[in-house]
């Protein structure tokens, strides 16, 4: 059984990440299905290997989430998802001369099978795999179908997608934000299914169509974040990279993330043997504690650490629990990261 432990409020100063890293390695692999993922190495070229699974989905990779390695210890991994970040086709706009762009050929499945082709395209016997949001769910459907070949996972705001998170996330959070809310259901007619209606505009021939779409669906994303003091990341996101992420978003969330509802966490027992650190905000509006709280009873080897100041985005001592975590399993030591610091 796993061990919860919260994490005080009055917890040490945040470390600082480690200086920022430019890749000595990149390229695109072609995985199939007419798509080729971008991937990038940094760090050590004989250090640890690490795969850093970005959220979304849809989100792309970013070098600042390298920064929470020590790069003489890891041989930092990142790819971009299909669809998104420097991969092509590039799914900001559906393409009728491209078959590959309509994401029929865009699933979880698909993914986790493009992370292993990636790990034996770069050599990799077995690695570590950190992320978290969207990122958490692919790390687990990973995990749990080639349990081999990772090392300790380190996930920072946990989710599973399933329907009933989902359902939350664009509707039940909706009576804490209930002006905003109604702009979002506004921007589809207020269709009684949201995300398939979204999902919908967002493949609509009309680029306006899709531009407005993808402006209204990011600005419910904020509205739910609002609470955080972290700005307005959604709708920071620019141009290309905003439609793809939201046409991702919307086509994975409509399709329950092509997953059984329930699996990630029924299955978790897959996962045995695999040291698990769960770092999950306590007001985190976006993605409930209960579905971390239920993994780390589901997972033998996880421990779940509730910082009771964050929400989805965390903070300072989100970022403290999950270096802590990947400096103890640079050092080959004991699952996880200690007991409560509070």
């Amino acid at each position: 059984m796993a061990t919860a432990t919260a994490t005080a409020t009055s917890a040490p100063e945040p470390r600082p990440l480690f200086p920022e890293l430019a890749p000595y390695d990149s390229g695109l692999l072609d995985v199939g299905d007419g798509h080729r993922i971008a991937w990038s190495v940094a760090g050590n070229p004989d250090g640890k290997p690490a795969l850093i699974v970005h959220g979304g989905p849809g989100s792309g990779s970013s070098p600042h989430a390298r920064r929470v390695f020590d790069p003489a210890v890891y041989r930092i991994v990142q790819f971009d998802q299909r669809g998104c970040g420097r991969s092509t086709p590039h799914a900001s706009a559906p393409d009728p001369d491209d078959p590959a762009a309509d994401l029929a050929t865009n699933t979880t499945a698909h993914l986790v099978a493009d992370m292993e082709r990636l790990r034996e395209h770069l050599g990799v016997d077995r690695w570590l795999l950190h992320g978290g949001s969207w990122g958490s769910t692919l790390i687990l459907a990973y995990a749990e179908a080639h349990p081999a070949r990772v090392t300790e996972i380190v996930i920072a705001a946990v989710t599973t997608t399933r329907r009933s998170e989902t359902g939350w996330l664009y509707e039940g959070v909706g009576r804490f934000f209930p002006e905003a809310h109604e702009r979002f259901r506004a921007g589809v007619d207020h269709a009684e299914d949201l995300l398939a209606a979204y999902a919908a505009r967002m493949n609509h021939p009309d680029p306006a169509v899709r531009e407005r779409a993808a402006a209204d669906w990011c600005a419910w994303e904020d509205a739910v974040l609002s609470g955080e003091g972290q700005g307005t990341p959604y709708t920071d996101r620019v141009d290309d990279a905003r439609l793809a992420f939201v046409r991702i978003c919307a086509h994975y969330f409509s399709q329950g993330a092509f997953l059984e509802e329930g699996a990630l966490i029924r299955d978790a027992h897959r996962l045995a043997g695999i040291p698990g650190v769960l770092v999950h905000g306590r007001f985190d509006m976006g993605g409930p504690l209960t579905t971390a709280w239920e993994l780390a009873k589901a997972w033998p080897d996880a421990e779940l650490h509730v910082v009771e100041d964050a929400g989805h985005l965390g903070g300072g001592e989100t970022r403290r629990l999950v270096m802590a975590a990947l400096e103890r399993f640079a050092e080959g030591g004991r699952s996880g990261i200690g007991g409560p610091t509070g």
